[in-house]
């Protein structure tokens, strides 16, 4: 019987495998979240962007995603699915909607600003998104979920990264200044 159950550090490696299968580095994962944030904070590394995606990458809930998401690509291209649903998916039509649930249901781990993120890069494609966007348009290949896994990451670890600088400022600035009484 095969495991269902693994450590953080075994899903991490799960999702870095699969998405490396697909074409898809944590580098370029975090180049979408570093370019999300860098206008916000000149100090910004594409360090933290990195941490932050591998992070992300090793919650359960979202290696449950990242793992779904890639096999029904993958069972798409591979004509799995009975019709009409082979169709709908293999064309990424618009009106599905249910490749968008999945990246809302990662990037609202980060609440609004997460999703809010995520909308900007689900609409604007920027960077590996509108690559696999582009490349699952093309015959045998299909990435109706991946883009939208993959540009939710993306969103979760921008916003992870703006809650760190965030808390490092209000660290950084209630060193500077007495707390003040609280209110009753």
């Amino acid at each position: 019987m095969s495991r269902i159950y693994y450590s953080r550090d075994e899903m991490f490696q799960l999702n870095r495998d699969r998405l490396l299968e697909r074409g898809v580095t944590i580098e370029e994962i975090a180049e979408i979240a570093y370019n999300q944030q860098a206008k916000y904070n000149d100090n910004l590394t594409m360090q933290v962007c990195i941490e932050s995606v591998e992070k992300i990458l090793s919650y359960r809930d979202i290696f449950h995603i990242v793992q779904l998401a890639i096999e029904i690509d993958r069972l798409t291209e591979e004509e799995k699915f009975r019709s009409p649903i082979q169709e709908i998916m293999r064309a990424d039509l618009g009106m599905f909607g249910i490749d968008e649930i999945l990246g809302l249901s990662i990037a609202s781990n980060y609440g609004v600003i997460g999703q809010t993120n995520f909308g900007d890069i689900d609409v604007n494609k920027p960077g590996v998104v509108k690559r696999l966007n582009d490349e699952g348009k093309k015959t045998g290949v299909c990435h109706t979920f991946l883009d939208d896994v993959v540009g939710a990451i993306a969103a979760a670890a921008s916003t992870r990264v703006a809650q760190i600088i965030s808390e490092n400022e209000a660290m950084r600035e209630s060193k500077d200044s007495p707390l003040r009484p609280s209110l009753k």
